[in-house]
């Protein structure tokens, strides 16, 4: 949705890896760097490793989309828990050889033929392996032992390993894994961007889909992402795709810090946001309280007593915005093959908002008195009632922005789905 809003060619925050995307911050810099070096060695094993949402799986997507065809063939796999014989078939597979069976020794023997025509052409080979950390120590020897192919003096195969920093840990202490490493020439950890890079982050994936400044964001907006992210990409794309979504629900042209609280709370509800809150809460001790003393310096010439204060028409109010938004709940539930024409703007309601005012205005009332124990009492009952009612509204507000989204994600996952099909 927020992508037609905008004007956008397409969804720059996706959580799977595109290499359209890539953004050189200093870290990845380095980490081509190695990579490169690593290439014309042409030899032995990189190692590239990261915390999750790092951007290995960019990294290595970016490189597959650059490297010489003419000069370089290279296969990725993504590993799960793959034992030593199961590993040699997948890769196999990625460099597009049929096996027949599940045989080991004719895998084998049908990537070394591979590999020796590969150097025949002039072309050497690179098998990218994503999330090494899954495998055991019997299938990373496996690999080591693919790293064994050589034509004459000449190697023919490269490998290069990513993975979380718990495969770093595993290959820098196991005893059985010493050959493997005495072969990586090149390594490096992808640290977590700096602040200063993750507002042109945010800008260089938006201009890669047209954007042209709207929406706007505003410079706090980038410290706290910084902040609250720790300057990983994926905990970035997750709030800042949520943070395009709820924008465009509400028509905004501009996005502060304001916006991203809300998210990032919304976020947090559903279970699904591993980040710190960008702003720092109030401690208890600081909070706002109505004291009778801070409610008697306020005293001044008396005046005739307000009507009580009248709170059942608020409530009235609430209980009604309450089945309102069960209701629009309840419509999500319903919406198997149906599709919303529009997706209206959640706005104050007025009958709160009027009952607001004129409690307002009878406590400024309430303070011009002088001295009266009885209208002071009824103060600061009127000013807990509101904080209360207040609070309550707050919390629809938020129902109402959840359910929006959840609204517009099936929408948007049905439509997906559709074109998929």
């Amino acid at each position: 949705m927020y992508d037609e809003f905008y004007g956008l060619t397409g969804r720059p925050f996706q959580l799977t890896p595109d290499p359209r995307f890539y953004f050189e911050s200093g870290t990845h810099r380095k980490a081509l760097s190695y990579l490169g070096y690593g290439l014309a060695q042409g030899e032995g094993f990189i190692v590239i490793t990261g915390e999750v949402g790092a951007g290995k799986s960019t990294l290595a997507a970016h490189l597959m989309a650059t490297v010489d065809r003419q000069r370089l063939t290279a296969a990725q796999i993504v590993t799960s828990a793959l034992d030593g014989e199961e590993l040699i078939h997948v890769s196999a597979r990625a460099f597009g050889l049929e096996v027949a069976g599940h045989d080991k020794a004719t895998a084998l023997a049908q990537i070394e033929a591979f590999l020796h025509h590969e150097a025949r052409e002039g072309r050497r080979c690179l098998l990218v392996v994503d999330e090494s950390q899954n495998l055991s120590v019997e299938a990373l020897e496996e690999l080591r032992m693919l790293s064994n192919f050589q034509l004459g003096a000449h190697p023919l195969l490269q490998i290069l390993l990513l993975g979380q920093p718990e495969f770093r840990t595993l290959l820098q202490t196991s005893a059985e894994l010493e050959q493997l490493r005495q072969r990586v020439i090149a390594s490096h950890h992808l640290d977590a961007m700096e602040p200063s890079e993750v507002g042109p982050y945010i800008e260089h994936r938006l201009a890669c889909v047209g954007w042209q400044g709207n929406p706007a964001f505003d410079a706090r907006v980038y410290a706290d992402l910084a902040k609250a992210t720790d300057g990983v990409p994926r905990r970035i794309n997750q709030i800042v795709n949520r943070l395009l979504l709820m924008a465009a629900i509400e028509q905004r042209q501009n996005i502060d810090a304001g916006l991203l609280q809300a998210v990032m709370t919304d976020l947090a509800g559903d279970g699904g946001l591993n980040a710190k809150s960008a702003v720092t809460p109030v401690p208890a001790s600081q909070a706002p309280v109505v004291e009778m003393a801070s409610v008697q310096q306020f005293a001044a010439q008396p005046v005739a007593a307000p009507a009580a204060f009248d709170e059942s028409a608020w409530r009235a109010a609430l209980a009604e915005r309450d089945e309102q938004i069960a209701e629009l709940q309840q419509a999500i539930i319903e919406l198997a093959d149906m599709r919303p024409a529009v997706v209206a703007e959640p706005v104050a309601d007025p009958a709160i908002l009027a009952q607001l005012e004129e409690a307002n205005r009878r406590i400024a009332a309430l303070e011009a008195r002088d001295g009266d124990e009885e209208v002071i009492a009824a103060l600061v009952d009127a000013n807990r009632r509101i904080v209360a009612l207040e609070t309550r509204t707050a919390e629809q507000e938020q129902a109402i922005r959840h359910t929006l989204t959840m609204l517009i994600e099936w929408i948007e996952t049905e439509d997906y789905q559709r074109a998929a099909a």
